[in-house]
């Protein structure tokens, strides 16, 4: 068995193309393909909205006794997506677009329609104009009294619109404009007011502390007391007032605590003389050096102490007690 992927295959000698026989298939015959919806349209059976680009496996026909220049035009079976009902649709060169045949509706169809016919009715007047130039005439006397009467009617509406409304732009501007001249002409009063009121402020206020000045010159020299003696500060009264006046209520309520100038003319002062002011200062000095004595006698070890020192102490412990019984006799 030869090989089925080769590049040269054998023919025999006493080959013959025209004996092949030929495989004579139906010019209508249908193929499976795949193809896209071309254009939004809707089911006439169940209502079913198919949108463009949505995918099919539809079956494809050429169409018999159609062309167009030379062109064939294909016609394409769909099935409906709900209700598996039949959808047809086939090719239109002649405007590079899809025709429904039957099954469903397409969408936005109106307005398609409506150009088409804008279209015809253009051609028509271009051939019609080509020809008869009374008719070219015709045509642009009706076209300018058409746009007369649309001019006509938008004014009308503009007028309707206006009596409706009711409202005069020029008046609306013009109290616009009234009103920004009061605002800034109000401000500028304010300001000047406001100016005013502060100046006003300030000349009083600097008379006032000129006054102050010249009254304060005026008693400077009158508070100035100088003082006798520099040490004179050290006998004035520290106390505070409030505590004055507090000792002041407890000693008319309930008297003075000390009552020393009271007693005072009770106790007679001693007059003393030289003699017996020397005695009592020589007194006073033995007893402090024989009260020091007996500390350092007390804490020292014992030592035996001549009878003269002896006799001086006593001597002065006794010149003491005299001078102490004279003071309480006088």
């Amino acid at each position: 068995m030869s090989e089925r992927k080769v590049l040269n295959k054998y023919y025999p000698p006493d080959f013959d193309p025209s004996k092949i026989p030929k495989l004579k298939l139906p010019k209508d015959r249908q193929y499976v393909v795949r193809l896209m919806a071309p254009f939004n349209m809707r089911c006439k059976t169940c209502g079913e909205y198919i949108y463009k680009g949505k995918k099919f496996n539809a079956r494809k026909e050429t169409v018999q006794n159609e062309v167009y220049l030379g062109l064939p035009i294909f016609r394409f079976y769909i099935k409906c997506t709900r209700c598996l009902a039949e959808i047809t649709f086939k090719t239109d060169p002649e405007n590079t677009d899809y025709t429904m045949e039957h099954g469903a509706t397409r969408n936005f169809q109106a307005e398609k329609l409506l150009e088409e016919e804008e279209k015809r009715v253009q051609k028509e007047r271009e051939e019609e104009e080509l020809n008869n130039p009374m008719k070219v005439l015709e045509n642009r006397t009706k076209d300018s009294k058409l746009e007369m009467e649309v001019l006509e009617n938008l004014q009308e509406l503009k007028e309707l619109n206006q009596r409706q409304a009711n409202v005069d732009f020029e008046s609306m501007l013009k109290q616009y404009k009234d009103y920004e001249e009061e605002r800034k002409r109000r401000e500028l009063e304010e300001d000047e007011t406001e100016m005013k009121a502060m100046l006003e402020q300030a000349q009083s206020r600097r008379f006032l502390e000129d006054s102050d000045s010249d009254e304060e010159a005026a008693q400077v020299p009158s508070r100035s007391v100088p003082k006798a003696k520099p040490t004179d500060i050290l006998q004035e009264d520290t106390e505070p007032q409030s505590k004055k006046l507090k000792i002041e209520s407890w000693e008319r309520s309930v008297g003075k605590l000390n009552s020393k100038s009271q007693l005072a003319g009770l106790v007679t002062v001693k007059k003393q003389t030289p003699g017996s002011t020397t005695a009592n200062n020589v007194g006073k000095q033995a007893t402090l050096q024989s009260s020091d004595a007996g500390s350092w006698s007390s804490s020292l070890p014992s030592v035996t102490q001549p009878p003269s020192a002896a006799q001086g102490s006593s001597l002065s412990l006794l010149g003491a007690y005299s001078d102490s019984e004279d003071s309480t006799s006088d």
